[in-house]
């Protein structure tokens, strides 16, 4: 996986991929370094206290379940990104954000390993907000309960990131 046969620079069919840090071409000198992305989160919960999740409509993870979020834009803060994700994916833009935590994640997309810091936030929806699945993005909607780790560990989610947020924020509400 990541493991790059020319170099970008030259077009030598010398690329080495060194420690998953970065690609170095012995050639010419090229370094590009795997640096890690940035992905936000959002962890929803009505009134009822059920979680909002998304099920995936493509890959990685396809049919498995996510909180609404994606990766960060160039020239974007994490908050920015935040409101402009839960608008996109949900048709809604929250009344505020509090930031939760971070954890480190592998997304896996195209044979490609990117390593991500994906940095979630609790956001207030609007009491009579209604969601609107993205196109692409988002099959469904479910709303599940997060009451214990058990329950939060039944979850089919497509990412460890988000079961480790949640069991984080669960344990800061007792």
């Amino acid at each position: 996986m990541n493991d790059f046969k020319f170099c970008p620079d030259c077009g030598k069919p010398v690329l080495k991929n060194v420690d998953m840090r970065k690609w170095l071409c012995p050639e010419c000198g090229f370094d590009l370094y795997n640096n890690v992305a940035t992905a936000v989160g959002l962890v929803i919960c009505d009134s009822d206290g059920k979680i909002l999740l998304e099920k995936r409509a493509k890959e990685p993870r396809k049919g498995f379940l996510a909180l609404p979020g994606g990766f960060v834009d160039p020239d974007e803060t994490a908050e920015e990104a935040a409101f402009r994700e839960s608008k996109e994916e949900t048709g809604v833009e929250p009344l505020s954000l509090k930031y939760i935590g971070s954890y480190p994640n592998t997304y896996v997309y195209k044979n490609i390993q990117y390593k991500t810091c994906d940095l979630f936030f609790e956001a207030k929806f609007p009491a009579a907000a209604e969601l609107k699945a993205q196109e692409g993005e988002v099959l469904a909607f479910e709303k599940h309960s997060a009451s214990s780790e058990e329950e939060i560990d039944a979850l089919p989610l497509a990412f460890g990131s988000a079961r480790e947020i949640l069991k984080n924020w669960l344990n800061s509400k007792k």
